[in-house]
């Protein structure tokens, strides 16, 4: 008694471990510990940083200064030898050293620049480029999304097709004991028997095949959710109203083609190539800067003297304007606008492709949903009808007035129909995620 009550205790403990995710529950997850997602997540963080780093160059630029020199060879000066003796000859010069074996400086500098056009439009530029990275993190968000969406379906329809099988098996099993006894009774010959066994066999296969399957299924699902492929979880919504919720969209409302991100990223791409001009553009204007610096300096012909601040250091200090001027420069500028226009002009191509593509694919994703959405009604329609023969079949052959082989082709039949059903509702799943990627909707809430 006691290691059963252990036992119950485990698997209660067990129970409550596995993890429930809604549709909407995993894309969530998802955004905290896809691996994919961080690393855009972290393209962003870098990319402001980025812009931190330029709005730097604009900010005072300070920096202090000291050095110590031993001048162990001083400099030697020639002076007219009649600053000495005013009889000396004029072409007569005398070697003179000044100087002091051992200086000293410090200080503090200061810049700051007051007008640089480059520097203004490189700002925005790299506040679009951030916005460029948020671009991509939607792109690898839409792909994740996307992934998510079709392995949470897949694991859906694999899951129902399971539990179809588990009942096809259980129904074949009792149809087998049943045909076995009345074989025994010498009502049915031992051919029968056979022919369920087959059916048996073969459904006792599917079984297996379809467990395999579902653990697949689950396991993609994990790995596109950053999910811990060892730890199990289990699924909160169901296929009835996930198909509800699709067949209630209406993905065409409001679409605009910005709402695709490859047409998005193709409109910030443009703004960046645009911003190049002007930077190149800026660079004809004239730059001006704001400097200055405080110190003191020192000389002495003895080291001891040079490290001990006092008196004798003498102040230094200056403040000014730096103006700069570009005048020519080999048309350099000039070629780097046209190529820059000429990317311009690709863009633009590209953007008018995009919006042909976008067209087709939407067209197309359409029309594949609405196929596949009338493949799954005429499926379901097989479906419940090969049930009602099997049902039917089975009735008949119970009373004595059918056959043993009605029985088992209405059972491949229904099976049959079964399979094409989930398939064609697998379809049709997969089919309205390529709608909403197509109508940019993806993402939507």
């Amino acid at each position: 008694m006691s290691l059963l009550v252990a036992f119950l205790i485990a698997g209660s403990t067990y129970a409550q471990q596995v993890r429930t995710f809604s549709l909407q529950e995993s894309i969530d997850y998802a955004h905290e510990n896809n691996p994919n997602l961080k690393s855009a997540q972290a393209a962003i963080n870098s990319s402001e940083a980025r812009v931190g780093e330029i709005l730097a160059a604009g900010l005072p630029q300070i920096n202090a200064s000291a050095n110590l020199t031993d001048n162990y060879i001083i400099p030697t000066s020639f002076l007219p030898a009649a600053v000495f003796d005013p009889t000396a000859p004029s072409d007569l010069f005398v070697p003179v050293k000044f100087g002091t074996k051992y200086t000293g400086a410090a200080s503090i500098n200061l810049e700051q620049m007051i007008f640089n056009g480059s520097y203004f439009v490189g700002l925005k530029a790299s506040k679009t480029y951030t916005e460029l990275s948020r671009k991509d993190f939607i792109k690898t968000e839409t792909d994740v999304v996307e992934a998510i969406k079709k392995a949470y379906y897949s694991v859906l329809v694999s899951k129902e097709r399971a539990e179809l099988v588990d009942k096809n098996f259980q129904r074949l099993d009792s149809l087998l004991a049943q045909t076995k006894a009345q074989y025994e009774n010498g009502f049915v010959e031992k051919i029968d028997v056979n022919r369920v066994q087959v059916q048996y066999n073969n459904i006792s296969n599917t079984r297996k095949t379809s467990a395999i399957g579902l653990e697949v299924s689950y396991n993609l699902l994990k790995f596109q959710m950053g999910y811990p492929i060892s730890e199990p979880l289990a699924l909160s919504d169901d296929l009835e109203s996930l198909k509800l919720t699709i067949l209630d969209t209406d993905f065409k409302d409001d679409f605009q083609y910005s709402n695709r991100i490859e047409y998005s990223t193709l409109e910030i791409n443009r703004s960046l190539v645009e911003y190049d001009i002007k930077n190149t553009k800026s660079q004809y204007l004239p730059s001006l800067d704001l400097f200055g610096n405080y110190g003191s300096s020192y000389g002495t012909s003895t080291a001891n003297s040079l490290i001990q601040f006092g008196p004798n250091w003498r102040a230094l200090g200056s403040v000014g304007l730096r103006a700069s001027m570009p005048i020519f420069d080999g048309f350099r500028k000039s070629k780097i606008i046209q190529q820059k226009k000429a990317q311009l002009n690709q863009i633009d191509n590209s953007l008018e492709l995009t919006k042909s593509q976008i067209d087709l694919q939407q067209v197309q994703a359409s029309m594949t949903f609405e196929s596949n959405l009338e493949t799954l009604r005429t499926q379901k329609q097989n479906m419940d009808l090969s049930k009602e023969v099997y049902d039917v079949a089975v009735i008949k052959y119970q009373q004595g007035v059918g056959s043993n082989l009605e029985v088992i082709d209405a059972d491949a039949a229904y099976k049959e129909a079964q399979t094409n059903y989930y398939a064609a509702l697998y379809d049709t799943l997969i089919s309205s995620v390529e709608l909403e990627k197509s109508y940019g909707k993806i993402l939507t809430k």
